[in-house]
């Protein structure tokens, strides 16, 4: 670890430690994949739009498990393929996701966010995560099973 994620971390400061764990762009791009897409296997995040290159997704995909936000394990269905899953740390940046999508729904001059998925987030932000949730324990697509097509896998 280099001295300014070393200071970053001893500064205390919640936002700075943020910035150190999730503040690039393509490790939110993971999580939002995770958590709205129900994305498990590495080649799943390969075909999303912003198209990460693959040595940048093992770094991240790593960087989150030394975080203890995802756990890696060997599928039991095909051994030689791995499912990365949330962790409980992991599934509470749920409403940092949501709030992200909201701002950039907002901001983006060419958002594809579905409007009806931002009014449900601005008007039940604690059901859409239970929703979320419930998407979670059953391996789905959150968007897909909801009917938000609009943002694609």
């Amino acid at each position: 670890m280099g001295k300014a994620k070393h200071d970053c971390r001893q500064s205390g400061c919640g936002v700075a430690y943020g910035l150190d764990v999730f503040g690039d762009k393509w490790t939110l791009v993971v999580v939002r994949d995770m958590i709205l897409l129900g994305k498990r296997y590495f080649n799943e995040f390969l075909v999303s739009p912003e198209k990460i290159a693959s040595n940048i997704l093992a770094d991240r995909l790593k960087r989150l498990e030394d975080e203890c936000i995802i756990t890696k394990t060997r599928d039991p269905e095909n051994e030689s393929k791995f499912i990365y899953e949330l962790t409980p740390k992991g599934k509470e940046l749920i409403p940092v996701i949501l709030e992200v999508l909201c701002w950039g729904s907002k901001h983006a001059p060419n958002s594809n966010s579905p409007a009806e998925l931002i009014r449900w987030v601005k008007k039940d932000r604690d059901g859409v995560t239970k929703a979320i949730l419930e998407s979670l324990k059953k391996n789905e697509s959150f968007v897909h099973a909801h009917g938000f097509l609009r943002i694609r896998p």
